[in-house]
């Protein structure tokens, strides 16, 4: 893919993912609800199909900030996870899940998690970090998404020690607050 192509901006919709699970009884705990870990797992597979296919390249996981834990997932509900992208930034985009759960007939759904994963691209030959193309938000909720993800962004890079709290251009009114 030649660098122009793959640098045009992309629609979140181009790259949304769907991703569905049954649970079963060696994915819950002794209490019959779905362990952390492995919805966890679901949701990096589901967060890393979607920035691959919106970069065109692999991407690994960067960061997993704010998972919730809102309700619990019981043996034989079903799962749809979705993931959509939020912002693209240098080498990494953010990737906002939300998972709901119902009864295997579809009836009472529920959102049971949301989560913010960051992945990094990685061109094809070296493996190493690549640009990606940006975001092109369209509907209300992804231009929320989006302005918001630079404050998500600095946020793990202050809580990360890659900047300083003073060095955050979004941040800093919280900070100079204290």
């Amino acid at each position: 893919m030649s660098e122009d192509a793959q640098l045009a901006g992309k629609r979140v919709e181009e790259s949304k993912t769907t991703m569905t699970e049954l649970i079963m009884p060696n994915d819950t705990n002794p209490l019959g609800n779905l362990m952390g870990g492995n919805l966890m797992r679901w949701m990096d597979i589901a967060g890393g199909i979607c920035a691959s296919r919106h970069c065109g390249n692999q991407c690994v996981t960067a960061a997993v900030d704010h998972v919730s834990f809102e309700s619990p997932i019981h043996l034989g509900d079903v799962i749809t996870i979705t993931a959509q992208v939020t912002r693209a930034f240098n080498t990494s985009l953010e990737v906002y899940l939300e998972v709901f759960a119902s009864n295997a007939k579809n009836t009472n759904p529920r959102k049971s998690n949301h989560a913010y994963l960051t992945f990094v691209a990685l061109d094809s030959d070296k493996m190493k970090p690549t640009k990606v193309p940006p975001v092109i938000p369209l509907s209300a909720q992804e231009k929320a998404l989006f302005d918001a993800a630079v404050r998500r962004r600095e946020i793990r890079l202050i809580l990360s020690g890659r900047i300083k709290p003073e060095d955050a251009t979004e941040m800093r009114q919280f900070f100079d607050a204290m």
